[in-house]
Formats: C-alpha cells, sequence, structure tokens
C-alpha cells in the first residue's frame, strides 16, 4: 500500500497556543488517516499572515505561497472549521477565495493542478449548521478541482445556546469517532485510485 500524505487547514479564529476544537476534530482525522499509510501536519491558518486575495502570491510577505507549496505536495486536503453565525469561519472563507486561483493553474494537458487531490472537511460547533457549512465548503473546493469522496465530511455540534466545545465533551466513538474512521477510509482510498489513474485531459 503506497503512501500518501495529508494537509489539515485549521481555520479557527484563535491563534496558538490557545485550545482550538477545530483543531482537534483536524488533529483526530489525521490520526485516523494515519491507519491508512497517511503522514501529513497540521497547520492553523490564523498562526500565518495570509493576505486577503484570490492569487497564489498576494506578495508583501503572504505565507500563503508556502502553505500552498504544501498543499500541491499533498494528496488529502482536510478544512477544519468552526461553526460562527451559521457559517464557515471567516478563516475558512479566506482559505476558499485563495484556492480560487487554482483555476488558473493547470499541467501540461491542462489539467488542473488540484485534480486528483481528494478534499475532507471536519467542522465543530455549539449549534446547528454543520451540514450547511460542510455543503458550502464541499461545493467550493469541488470548484476549484478537488475530488469529494463518500463520506467526506466529520462534525460534532454541541446544543443550541450553550457553551460546551467538542473538546470539553468528551469521547463520541459511536458518532463523530465512527464519522472520522469512514472519512479517513474513503479518503486514502479514493486518492490512491486518482494517484494510479489520473482524470484524463477535457481537451
Amino acid at each position: 500500500m503506497s503512501s500518501l500524505r495529508a494537509l489539515v487547514l485549521v481555520c479557527s479564529l484563535k491563534k496558538s497556543p490557545a485550545p482550538s476544537s477545530s483543531e482537534l476534530l483536524g488533529r483526530e482525522v489525521l490520526a485516523a488517516l494515519a491507519d491508512h499509510d497517511v503522514d501529513g501536519e497540521v497547520i492553523r491558518v490564523v498562526d500565518h499572515d495570509v493576505r486577503f486575495g484570490v492569487s497564489t502570491d498576494e506578495g508583501g510577505g503572504d505565507a500563503w505561497p508556502r502553505i500552498r507549496a504544501k498543499l500541491l505536495d499533498a494528496q488529502i486536503l482536510v478544512i477544519g472549521t468552526p461553526i460562527w453565525m451559521g457559517q464557515p469561519a471567516s478563516v475558512c472563507k479566506v482559505v476558499l477565495e485563495r484556492l480560487d486561483a487554482e483555476l488558473s493553474e493547470t499541467d501540461e494537458q491542462g489539467r488542473l493542478l488540484t485534480y486528483g487531490k481528494v478534499a475532507t472537511v471536519a467542522v465543530v460547533g455549539n449549534e446547528d449548521g454543520a451540514h450547511h457549512v460542510t455543503a458550502e465548503v464541499f461545493q467550493a473546493l469541488n470548484d476549484v478541482g478537488f475530488t469529494i469522496p463518500a463520506a467526506g465530511g466529520t462534525y460534532w455540534v454541541g446544543e443550541a445556546m450553550q457553551k460546551v466545545d467538542y473538546a470539553d465533551a468528551g469521547p463520541k466513538p459511536d458518532t463523530t469517532g465512527a464519522a472520522t474512521k469512514t472519512l479517513a477510509a474513503n479518503a486514502a482510498h479514493l486518492a490512491r485510485l486518482l494517484a494510479a489513474q489520473p482524470y484524463q485531459p477535457s481537451t
């Protein structure tokens, strides 16, 4: 079984070392991927000077090009985001906007560089909306060339109007944990299929 690499982009609003439930779930996804011979790393985006924009490099010390290089080196992307006001976090939206630049980046056969890469989503929040957030992020990722696996999302939401974070809620092996394991198995499987048989050029 060939080794794969994953990149987890955590879109918490809080800088390290503040605790982050989004990062916790992202690391759990990475741990589950390790069971399928996938290694990788976690980047909390807000710890880096990622500029607003829709290009691959916004200049002036923009940190996105370094993160993008890691993304291009990976076969699996995990976006971890909290829910805020029923929406993906603003940091997540910045990441999606930066990924818009990939629509102009192609290989020698005219295929997007993101073709053949698998994208998954991990969502946490203290209100409903995980399905909505997952749908928004998946649609954007698919638009810019990523492939979405079956059951490619995992999430946890706490009771409405309460303040319990995922990090404080205790293990959930039969719910979030089970979804995370399925996500990892399907993402690794799909990534290997795409590596062995890439998409054909469309022209």
